[in-house]
């Protein structure tokens, strides 16, 4: 199974959408290789810029409802062929949060007042995130500051984790 984790980037903002994590204009490329340098292009958030800001993150702590609008596979690709492969939010679009898991990726909710305490902590220094699986915790490290977060990963988004997506996983049941 592959390490969840690395440096996190903090977006600060409830409904990032579909369209914000890869603009619809890029959806007629064929591989996710071509997709790679247009992540978060139409996001905008004060001093955000796309170009520098998601170099080497391996994951995105969100707010509430991320990945909402279009139901298209890219969104969560898009973070994928980028390195990132945890995204945590208050919770996501229905459709996003699928996706992910069908990508062998994490989508972990936590509670709004867990996510102001990240926030407040974590979000304006350099932050490393390590996953424990087998555990469900999320370890937050900035300097000297450490914070430990258990999240819910279990049953058939587990399985789909620890094979590497759904296509792995139906390889090895069917």
């Amino acid at each position: 199974m592959k390490t969840f984790g690395g440096k996190v980037l903090f977006l600060d903002r409830d409904d990032i959408n579909t369209d914000e994590i890869i603009p619809a204009k890029y959806l007629n490329e064929n591989t996710k290789e071509a997709i790679k340098p247009y992540l978060l292009e139409d996001l905008r958030l004060p001093g955000f810029d796309p170009a520098r800001d998601t170099r080497g993150v391996g994951a995105v702590v969100s707010r509430a409802n991320f990945g909402c609008g279009s139901s298209r596979e890219h969104a969560p690709w898009v973070f994928e062929v980028n390195g990132i492969n945890i995204v945590i939010a208050g919770n996501f679009a229905r459709i996003f949060r699928q996706n992910m898991y069908n990508c062998g990726m994490i989508a972990a909710e936590l509670p709004g007042p867990v996510l102001d305490e990240l926030f407040r902590d974590f979000a304006s220094a350099p932050t490393e995130l390590a996953v424990d699986t087998e555990k469900g915790l999320l370890v937050f490290t900035s300097g000297q500051k450490n914070r430990t977060v258990p999240f819910v990963l279990q049953g058939f988004e587990k399985a789909l984790v620890e094979a590497g997506g759904w296509v792995e996983y139906a390889a090895g049941k069917y």
